[in-house]
């Protein structure tokens, strides 16, 4: 009898200890469809689930949805671009047609001889000057629509940096860079948007800026994988955090929490970097002992 009882215990214990694992797994499993559920239900595309405890079937499924996340969200973002420039392009041409006739008329009465020492000449002085500040307002942000097709080429990243530190002697630089590193990219619409995140990250407050191949789960290999050239590059500062509750307007065109910025200079960015076959995003996370990190990486 107590051999039977034994032999009944060695069959149910193992039993009992496989149930609980298999158990376990499967509310990990149920954790993670809810961690994945809440970020697409919140737009947050780039949720990035680690495959570790995972069966070798499981692990390519998650590998597979953590692709597929970047890849949506960067179809947002080329789908938010691409809005933007429509309605930039139509706003700015509805607005031209009607500040254009009303510069032109104020114009014409402040030459006239009959309104110079008049009461009227301030007034039209005031609409003129405004009328004429509108259009060149509306006209800085046609470079969202008319950005010239980039020219690809391979670029020394080590030199293209030093070229940039030049323009900021009084910052400390942080360049991690293995030698010879090169990115295919427009050399002109590369230089623009460094310079503007730079130009940012110095009116945040910054004081250093850190360049480096990404660390993020991105598309690809980081060391590279366009003929051995650079894939991913994070570019952070030590300047002060982006608000939590901006972070998704930061590349919307004309947002600015800047009472003298125009608000284009990150979707500028943005759209340069996407005709390039590339594109820019605020890392979760950023680079240690910094508050802020861009990633730009290949599409």
């Amino acid at each position: 009898m107590d051999m039977d009882i034994w032999i009944i215990l060695s069959i149910i214990i193992p039993l009992g200890g496989i149930g609980g694992i298999w158990y376990r797994h499967q509310c990990l499993l149920r954790d993670r469809a809810h961690l994945m559920r809440e970020a697409v239900r919140n737009h947050e595309f780039t949720f990035s689930l680690p495959t570790k405890g995972l069966f070798f079937g499981e692990r390519a499924l998650q590998e597979a949805l953590n692709d597929i996340g970047q890849d949506v969200n960067k179809l947002v973002a080329q789908n938010e671009v691409e809005s933007w420039q429509r309605l930039t392009r139509v706003l700015t041409h509805e607005i031209m047609n009607a500040t254009t006739p009303i510069q032109s008329i104020s114009q014409a009465y402040l030459s006239n001889p009959k309104i110079k020492g008049t009461l009227y000449e301030e007034g039209i002085r005031a609409i003129y000057e405004t009328s004429t500040g509108l259009a060149s307002f509306v006209d800085s942000y046609r470079k969202l629509t008319q950005l010239q097709k980039p020219v690809l080429a391979d670029i020394a990243l080590g030199a293209f940096i030093s070229s940039i530190k030049s323009l900021y002697p009084d910052l400390e630089w942080k360049v991690s860079m293995p030698a010879f590193t090169t990115i295919c990219a427009d050399e002109n619409m590369l230089r623009q948007v460094f310079i503007n995140l730079v130009k940012n990250a110095v009116e945040a407050g910054a004081k250093m800026i850190d360049i480096r191949p990404s660390k993020s789960p991105l598309k690809g290999d980081l060391d590279g994988d366009r003929k051995g050239n650079l894939a991913g590059l994070s570019i952070s500062n030590d300047g002060a955090p982006i608000p939590p509750d901006v972070r998704r307007e930061i590349f919307v065109p004309f947002f600015t929490t800047k009472r003298s910025g125009s608000g284009i200079g990150l979707s500028l960015s943005r759209q340069m970097l996407m005709m390039q076959g590339m594109n820019i995003e605020l890392a979760d996370t950023p680079v240690s002992g910094c508050h802020v990190t861009f990633i730009v990486s290949y599409s």
